[in-house]
């Protein structure tokens, strides 16, 4: 007999299926790269810098932090350390993702958050909406289609960056944040539930802004997450 988790691994399972998972965003990741190619090339990385960081770092705003801060001549250590706070969201990322991949190993699910994003998290979220489990080859298509797709964006960013000397004048700098409301609201959309998702929004924003008076935004943004979550969790039980 077929166990209900073994048919729901069939369901939509191949890697290609991945691959067309991330079509959507695709485009997104074209222009978010573009951009941190331009404003890499801008704060006067090479072509081979610029792509070697996206396939060691691959993050995006990661990427645009370091190359603000290389701009301005900014220590190595200085560097190091405000990426890291700033990519510690993807712990969060990580958890919430954990229940839907508990069937694989912890080698496997090693390998598929190690090319985590928080666009392919948005799409995986909305994926895991209607399923109690991922698979692994869906993810890997997922995944390695934005990785790809990422790395050649910013190549490109960086090879027609000499001639693009401004790019907040194109709106490329706001690409990113872009890109994320777009996320945002399709997982709203499939959610459906808008109450919910409009008081932990709010929290969120209260809480970011608050605690960015106090310390620093990288810091606001990490307490913002973990205090709306909690938030939308007390009044989804309460509920």
């Amino acid at each position: 007999m077929k166990t209900e988790s073994s048919v729901l691994i069939k369901e939509d399972n191949s890697f290609l299926d991945g691959v067309r998972a991330c079509i959507p965003t695709l485009l997104g990741y074209l222009s978010i790269g573009f951009a941190a190619g331009v404003v890499g090339k801008t704060a006067g990385l090479s072509v081979a810098e610029i792509g070697l960081m996206s396939l060691l770092i691959y993050a995006g705003s990661a990427q645009f932090i370091a190359a603000g801060m290389i701009a301005v001549n900014a220590s190595a250590a200085a560097i190091i350390f405000t990426i890291f706070f700033v990519n510690l969201r993807h712990l969060l990322l990580s958890a919430a993702l954990s229940p839907y991949l508990r069937h694989l190993s912890p080698l496997k699910n090693t390998l598929i958050g190690s090319l985590l994003t928080d666009e392919t998290f948005g799409v995986a979220m909305n994926e895991a909406t209607s399923k109690k489990i991922l698979s692994e080859k869906w993810m890997h298509g997922l995944n390695v289609a934005a990785y790809i797709n990422w790395f050649l964006a910013t190549i490109a960013g960086a090879y027609f960056g000499e001639w693009i000397q401004d790019p907040e004048q194109f709106g490329l700098d706001f690409a990113l944040p872009s890109m994320f409301i777009g996320l945002l609201i399709l997982q709203m959309f499939a959610r459906k539930k808008w109450l919910l998702d409009i008081i932990v929004a709010l929290s969120g924003v209260v809480i970011a802004v608050g605690v960015s008076l106090v310390t620093s935004t990288s810091i606001g943004v990490i307490v913002a997450i973990i205090g709306a979550a909690t938030i939308g969790m007390a009044v989804e039980k309460w509920k």
